[in-house]
C-alpha cells in the first residue's frame, strides 16, 4: 500500500477514531469493484467485506435492542433493523463522515457521479463495518458505531412499532397514483440457515424503494418505507 494512500485515509481515521492496526484492510473496503477491474495490477473489491459487515452491523443492532428494549416484540425490532440497517439510512451515514471522496472507483462510476449514489455509499459503509471488524473485535465495532446508530434507532422506535409501511404505501399509491406497487425479490445472500433477501418495490413500472432482511417480509416492508419516504420528501419541497 503507497504511503500517498496512507495520508490521503488519515482523516478518515481520525473521523472513525480509530488507527486501523492494517490500512490494507480499509485501502480494501474502499475499493469498489469498478477501480479493481479496471486497474492492471490485481486488487481485491470491497464485496467480500460488504457481506461481512452486514451480519456484524445486523448484530450489534440487535443486540442493542433486545437490551434496551425488553417491551418490544420481535417483529417490531425486525422492523427498527429494517429501518437502520437500509440502503437509505446507511448511505446517510456514509455521507455523514465524506465517505464517498475516500473511494476507488473506476473512471466510468467516477463520471457518473459513483461517490454520491445511494448503492455505493451503503455497500461501501458495510464494507467499512466489515474492515472495522477484521482489523479488531465487534465490541471495538460497536463502541465505534452504536453512539451513531443509537440516534438512527431512536427514530423509528416508536414508528415502527405498530406501523406496517407496506398497508401505508399502498393507501398513498392508490389514493395519490389509483395504482398499486409489487414488490420483487432481485437477490438472495448468504447460506440457508443465515439467508437474506433483497427486494424491489415498483410502483407505474418504476424502482422506487430498495430494502433487505432476513425474510421477505423484512425486505418488503425495508422497500415500502424507503418508497414512501422518498414520496412524502417530495411533497414536502
Amino acid at each position: 500500500m503507497q504511503e500517498e494512500r496512507i495520508i490521503e485515509l488519515a482523516p478518515l481515521q481520525k473521523t472513525l477514531n480509530y488507527s486501523f492496526n492494517d490500512p490494507c484492510l480499509l485501502n480494501k473496503a474502499l475499493t469498489h469493484k469498478s477501480y479493481a477491474n479496471e486497474i492492471d495490477i490485481p486488487v481485491k473489491n470491497n464485496e467480500r467485506f460488504e457481506f461481512l459487515g452486514d451480519s456484524v452491523l445486523d448484530l450489534i443492532v440487535s443486540h442493542y435492542m433486545i437490551l434496551e428494549y425488553d417491551d418490544l416484540a420481535e417483529g417490531a425490532l425486525s422492523k427498527i433493523r429494517a429501518a437502520v440497517v437500509n440502503e437509505a439510512c446507511l448511505a446517510k451515514l456514509a455521507k455523514d463522515i465524506d465517505l464517498g471522496q475516500y473511494l476507488l472507483l473506476g473512471k466510468g462510476e467516477h463520471l457518473s457521479g459513483g461517490r454520491q449514489k445511494s448503492s455505493i455509499l451503503a455497500n461501501t459503509f458495510e464494507a467499512l463495518v466489515g474492515a472495522l471488524f477484521c482489523d479488531s473485535n465487534l465490541e471495538t465495532v460497536s463502541k465505534i458505531l452504536m453512539p451513531t446508530l443509537i440516534i438512527e434507532i431512536d427514530k423509528y422506535k416508536d414508528t415502527c412499532k405498530l406501523r406496517d409501511f407496506k398497508s401505508d404505501l399502498q393507501e398513498y399509491t392508490q389514493d395519490k397514483l389509483t395504482c398499486i406497487p409489487s414488490y420483487q425479490v432481485v437477490g438472495e445472500m448468504g447460506p440457508d440457515h443465515d439467508k437474506r433477501f433483497e427486494v424491489e418495490v415498483t410502483v407505474r413500472n418504476k424502482v422506487q424503494g430498495k430494502g433487505n432482511g432476513k425474510s421477505k417480509k423484512e425486505a418488503e416492508q425495508s422497500a415500502a418505507m424507503m418508497a414512501l419516504g422518498n414520496y412524502l420528501s417530495i411533497n414536502d419541497e
